[in-house]
């Protein structure tokens, strides 16, 4: 039987933005990868081409990008459709977005703040009792 071993974590936070708390959810024993998402000369791979390498690494997603940004919902559309649905994402909004885009952001884990050491505590043991559930990989 193989040992698990905890997940990554991707965090896709503007590049103008500092990432979440790293250091939280690696504490909790997670890899902590960030995306700084699209820019002037850069889009979303996942997107653009179907295929990204660090979602596919991720064993949970916590998305931090402008929901009044279509290009930016997209993303987020795109995410969901394309992970597993065992596989957590978290989604910190501004404010009021969680009521605009409500059905976007529906079966995801939102923060309208910024997320405290709890929720991310708590967000971190999601990924983890994913992983468990899921049966091992050769």
């Amino acid at each position: 039987m193989m040992e698990h071993e905890q997940g990554v974590i991707l965090d896709v936070t503007p590049g103008d933005h500092e990432p979440f708390e790293r250091r939280l959810l690696e504490g909790s024993g997670h890899e902590v990868r960030v995306c700084h998402g699209p820019g002037a000369t850069k889009s979303c791979p996942l997107l653009e081409e179907g295929v990204c390498e660090e979602v596919n690494r991720a064993h949970g997603v916590v998305f931090k990008l402008d929901l009044d940004r279509e290009y930016h919902r997209r993303i987020l559309a795109t995410y969901k459709e394309t992970i597993p649905d065992d596989m957590p994402i978290a989604a910190a909004v501004q404010p009021g977005q969680e009521n605009t885009y409500s059905e976007l952001l529906d079966g995801l884990y939102v923060w309208s703040h910024q997320p405290n050491a709890a929720e991310l505590d708590g967000f971190a043991a999601l990924v983890e009792a994913a992983d468990y559930s899921r049966p091992d990989s050769e």
